[in-house]
Parts: C-alpha cells; structure tokens; sequence
C-alpha cells in the first residue's frame, strides 16, 4: 500500500503544478498587458482551474500524511519541516497572491471577493490606476515562495536529511 501512497503524492504533485501553471503564467504575463479584454480573460483562465488546483492540493497532502503513517516517517525531522514549509508557503502564497489578484480582478470590472464574501463586478478603474497596480504585482516573489520551497520539499523527501 505504501508504494500506492507515494504514486498518490507525485502524483498529486504534478497535477498541482500541471493546473497552477495556467496561474503562474497568467501572473508573469499580467504585468506587461495594456487590453482591458486581455488582462480580463487571463484572470478567468487562471480562475478557472482554482478547483482543480485545490482538489490537487488535497489528493497530495492526504496522500503525504497517511504515507508518512505507513512508512514510520513522523519520528524524522524532514517530514515535519515539510509540513511546516508546506503551510507556510501555502499560507505567504494565499496573502500576498489571493488578496492582490482580487484587487486586480474588481479594478478590470470582474466579480471578486472583497472581505471574504464573492462580490459583483463593479465600473473597471482609470487606466492609470490599473497600471499602477499592475506595476505593483508580486510574481516574483510568488514564484521564489512556491519555487524554492517547492525545491526545498522535494530535497526533503529525496534525501531525508534529518
């Protein structure tokens, strides 16, 4: 059963990645795009595989922790600094990406949420400002978090250090 575990975490894994990548890319792009329609497009492309991005989300760490039963790993220190980096990456990703995203979502005229609650799209902001917060995107450090922590994990579980 353990193998099958493992093969539920890569797996999970990449599909993560696989469906995050229409996020990632949507994000490093963003910043250069002047069409309203565009910028308006990419935010729902990378909207649209939220769910799939979570359900992948789940099936890996699910997958993680019940092989981390079976294979006696929760006495060895790399498991727990995964976990830990884990929810930590998840959480750094959440407040500086979610939040700015919705930002830009109710500045183009896209519904959005706004404390916590979906709410309806409202008249697109000045040009002007959207420029100004599209220069204020954080992809590179989103993609230094999700990256490099993402590359510190994978070394965790490689080569158990600890």
């Amino acid at each position: 059963m353990y193998i099958w575990l493992k093969f539920l975490h890569v797996f999970g894994a990449f599909a993560f990645v696989l469906a995050h990548g229409a996020s990632a890319s949507m994000a490093f792009r963003l910043q250069r795009e002047k069409s309203l329609e565009r910028i308006r497009a990419m935010l729902d492309l990378s909207a649209a595989f939220l769910g799939i991005v979570y359900a992948t989300i789940g099936i890996l760490m699910v997958a993680a922790i019940v092989a981390a039963f079976a294979g006696h790993w929760w006495s060895r220190g790399w498991i727990w600094l995964s976990l830990v980096l884990s929810v930590a990456m998840a959480t750094s990703m959440s407040l500086l990406g979610t939040i700015y995203y919705h930002r830009v979502r109710k500045a183009v005229g896209l519904p959005y949420m706004g404390n916590w609650k979906p709410q309806p799209a409202i008249e697109p902001t000045s040009a002007a400002a959207l420029s100004a917060l599209l220069a204020r995107a954080r992809h590179a450090y989103l993609a230094v978090i999700g990256g490099g922590g993402l590359a510190v994990i994978v070394g965790l579980m490689v080569f158990k250090p600890f």
